[in-house]
């Protein structure tokens, strides 16, 4: 049983830290990434379809995207939906391609972003030790274990709470200074 609680917690754990770096791709860098158009989506036949379901996709250099729709009567939706999304970033339209041309960051926009990956990272080591509430709640509400045993349970969801929050610490830290580079 204590078994399928430790499974459980390191199941719960792995979602959150997968749920992070998902998160973490999001956020811009100074170089070109197709993630930070991940979330955009783009008014086709009456839906709202992702961007990459509507158009191919390239990190054609360091600090440019290209975006070449298979059907160009959607330019105008695409660069409309990529300026709505905030990103910062100003599409240029040949009639053909949409060019995103990624600016270097500014000293202050890295301040922003760091502050901003900080209330991320927060809010995934948050995430974590709600895992470690539930499941040490699981323990102690549970009459099958000793004292002994429902200590060492909590000492065992402790642990990998720590390596939890430890991965998701080194996560933000390798962001943070991709972010940080000049």
């Amino acid at each position: 049983m204590l078994d399928e609680i430790y499974a459980e917690t390191q199941a719960s754990m792995n979602k959150a830290i997968e749920a992070f770096k998902r998160e973490l791709t999001k956020l811009r860098t100074g170089r070109a990434n197709l993630s930070m158009l991940d979330g955009i989506r783009v008014e086709y036949y009456g839906a709202q379809t992702p961007l990459n379901q509507v158009a191919a996709l390239n990190v054609a250099e360091a600090r440019l995207i290209t975006i070449k729709p298979w059907d160009k009567s959607l330019l105008i939706a695409i660069e409309k939906a990529i300026v709505s999304s905030n990103l910062g970033i100003t599409p240029s339209n040949d009639g053909e391609i949409i060019r995103l041309p990624i600016p270097p960051l500014t000293g202050e926009l890295r301040q922003k972003l760091v502050k901003q990956l900080k209330k991320m990272t927060e809010d995934a080591r948050v995430s974590a030790r709600n895992v470690r509430r539930d499941m040490n709640q699981l323990v102690k509400d549970s009459a099958d274990y000793s004292e002994d045993e429902q200590h060492r349970a909590l000492a065992k969801i402790q642990t990998i709470t720590d390596g939890a929050i430890s991965e998701i610490d080194a996560e933000a830290d390798k962001k943070e200074k991709e972010i940080m580079e000049v």
